[in-house]
Parts: C-alpha cells; sequence; structure tokens
C-alpha cells in the first residue's frame, strides 16, 4: 500500500481508542469476530466510529466526494421527481436516509416551492445530524432516531447501501469459509472459519464462483430493505449507489472482492488502517437489493445508470437556465454535470434502482437506459 498522509496525533490518538474496543470485543468473543461486526465498529462504535465520530467526512476537506457534494445539480434535478409524485400524491412525506452533510435536502428543498409535508431524516451520527441542523435551518426537516412504524411518501438513500457493514466469504472445493477478523501478535489480522450453516452459508451456497473466491455478501443491506419495505405503506423506495448486478458482481475476474477503503481521497484495501478514520465501503449487488425487495411484497419500478437517470429526469434543462455566454457561471456547472453523468466518472458505476407500493411509480425516471435485465 502507497504511503497515506499522516493524520495527526489527536487523529491517531482517537483511532487507537477504537483500536482498543475492538480488541476488547475479539477477545471477548473468544478471539474472533465476523467482518460484518469489525466494519459495524469501525465505521458506527459511538463516539468513535467513522461516522459517528466528528472529523470531515464529505468534499475537498474529508475522504470522498459524494454526488450531492459535486453539484448542486444533483439535488434540484432529484427535485424534478420529488415534485412529479407530490403533484400526484400531495400532502405526504420525503424521508432521507444517512443525510451526510444535509447538501442532498437543501438542494432538493430550496428547488421545490411546494414542499413535501414533511422532509424527514434518519441519521445515524450524532456529529452529521448537528452539521445538517446547521445547514437545514428554516426548512421543513425533522429528524428521526428510527424508522417510523408506517410512512407514506418517497424514501431517499443516497450512497447508504454501500456503507451498510457485509460479511466477507471464501469459496473453496466443498468448503465455505466466513472471513473474519482476529488478533496476531497484538495486530488485526484475517481468519477464515468454515460454515455449514445459518443464512450466510446458504447465500453463499447459491453463488457459483471459481475455488478461492472472495466475495462479499451484504445480510444486512437485505435486511434493510426488508424493514423499508414493512414501513411503507404507500410510495417509492429510491436507492443511489455504486455496483452491479449479481452475473457481473461475482464475475470471475471480480476474485478478490469490491472491499475498498477512502482515506483523504486515497482509495486501497486494507480495512485495518487507521480504524474509525476511513471510510470502509462495498459495491453494491443490486439483484440481491431487487430479490429484499421483491421477496417483501414491493414492485421493481426501475433500475439504470445515475447518467440516464438524471438525463431522464431533466438535468440538461437545469443546466440550460444558464446562458453559456455567462462563462464564469456555465462551465463551472458544466464540468460539474460532466463528473455527474459521464461513464469515466459516476455515470456508468453508479446506479438508481426503484421499487413502489399502491402507487403509480413516477416512470419517465426510467424511461431510457433501462438495466434490469442485468440484475
Amino acid at each position: 500500500m502507497p504511503p497515506l498522509p499522516d493524520p495527526g496525533e489527536d487523529a491517531l490518538a482517537h483511532s487507537r481508542r477504537l483500536l482498543a474496543l475492538i480488541r476488547k470485543t475479539i477477545v471477548e468473543a473468544g478471539g474472533w469476530i465476523p467482518f460484518a461486526d469489525y466494519m459495524q465498529l469501525a465505521l458506527y462504535a459511538p463516539g468513535l466510529g467513522y461516522y459517528s465520530a466528528g472529523a470531515a467526512k464529505f468534499g475537498a476537506s474529508g475522504d470522498f466526494v459524494t454526488a450531492p457534494e459535486i453539484s448542486s445539480l444533483f439535488g434540484k434535478t432529484l427535485a424534478r421527481l420529488v415534485k412529479a409524485w407530490l403533484d400526484s400524491n400531495p400532502d405526504t412525506d420525503v424521508l432521507e436516509l444517512g443525510a451526510g452533510s444535509g447538501k442532498l435536502a437543501f438542494d432538493l428543498l430550496s428547488e421545490l416551492d411546494i414542499k413535501p409535508r414533511t422532509y424527514f431524516i434518519l441519521e445515524v451520527s450524532a456529529d452529521l445530524r448537528k452539521r445538517q441542523e446547521e445547514r437545514l435551518k428554516g426548512l421543513p426537516v425533522v429528524w428521526l432516531d428510527e424508522l417510523p412504524g408506517n410512512f407514506e411518501g418517497l424514501i431517499l438513500a443516497n450512497e447508504v447501501l454501500d456503507a451498510v457493514p457485509c460479511n466477507l466469504v471464501r469459496w473453496e472445493e466443498g468448503c465455505i469459509f466466513e472471513r473474519g477478523v482476529c488478533i496476531d501478535e497484538e495486530k488485526l489480522a484475517w481468519q477464515d472459519r468454515a460454515m455449514t450453516s445459518g443464512p450466510l452459508y446458504d447465500a453463499a451456497k447459491a453463488i457459483h464462483v471459481p475455488a478461492g473466491y472472495v466475495s462479499e455478501i451484504q445480510l444486512q443491506a437485505r435486511s434493510l430493505v426488508t424493514g423499508l419495505s414493512a414501513i411503507l405503506k404507500r410510495g417509492m423506495l429510491l436507492f443511489f449507489d455504486y455496483g452491479f448486478g449479481r452475473g457481473e458482481y461475482y464475475h470471475p475476474d471480480r476474485n478478490r472482492g469490491t472491499l475498498m477503503c477512502h482515506y483523504r481521497h486515497h482509495a486501497h484495501d486494507d480495512p485495518f488502517f487507521l480504524p474509525g478514520l476511513q471510510d470502509i465501503t462495498t459495491h453494491v449487488d443490486f439483484s440481491a437489493i431487487a430479490e429484499a425487495a421483491v421477496d417483501s411484497g414491493l414492485q421493481f419500478a426501475g433500475y439504470t445508470n445515475q447518467a440516464h437517470f438524471l438525463i431522464n429526469c431533466g438535468i440538461t434543462e437545469i443546466l440550460g437556465r444558464v446562458s453559456p455566454l455567462d462563462a464564469s457561471s456555465y462551465l463551472p456547472l458544466s464540468a460539474e454535470l460532466q463528473k455527474l453523468v459521464s461513464p469515466a466518472e459516476m455515470g456508468e458505476l453508479f446506479k438508481v434502482i426503484a421499487f413502489s407500493r399502491q402507487c403509480a411509480p413516477v416512470s419517465s425516471c426510467f424511461s431510457l437506459g433501462d438495466k434490469s435485465r442485468l440484475l
């Protein structure tokens, strides 16, 4: 792994505190924990995990950049979908999961003349919630600590599934192993344990890959979709994230999986590097997400890449509000649009998948570029 930026003494001390908690958890568990448990602690341990602590995460000063952070065009374009929904379904709500810095909510609500009845944000990070509250002062936003019992409206999740803790699995001839974390000479280390039964084993057994193959299975992400289905009485659920359908996700050449870490805009594959100071993500198996949703009674409403979705929703029309003759305003927005839709940037890798219940979905956003055949 190439040298990464020095975090500074305060950040190192923070990481050491989380590392002590992780080691304690491993010892109390008998010397081994599943990788999903490690990822949960590294990202969400109260006051210590990456998303629970106070370091900058988004934008140029953070570790990575999301679509809403790249350009207000993203939120304004999504507002067109929300407007179409509200025109047909007045007096309904919007629920955003994991709102990050609050940029998407701000751009979306600022663009709408008629607001949803309430814009809910479910945020597990106390630090991010404070930042969202500062940015969204004066807007009709209500924060939640847990999912409501019932919901009618739109549920939005931008780059949420990739940060849900996942299980790691290794397939060998005649045996399937779960990859976990142990302590070896005072350091965190990988250790695989054979499986013979259970939900993870059943899911792994249904995936056919060559011997020696290592990849992720996202049981918790599937459970999240099932939980959202349980509360959605009428409305739509939209996920925006990077990933593939199952055939591409478990392609024979992708035999090391998709696990990736982000630290100060450097990407690498060591999840044990400075726990608490870096993001840990995986690409999304959208086939598994679709199966979980449909099995829970939701109707599949569309699947395409981010480029087609944004173009279908009118992102070029929003850019067209600015005259090309106004170069100082137009050129930066044009460059931002290219980052959002270019296949070499976010346009192809990032996907949008939607599900509905007891409503007519906003199908125009999936009118061109349908990729459901890849699920």
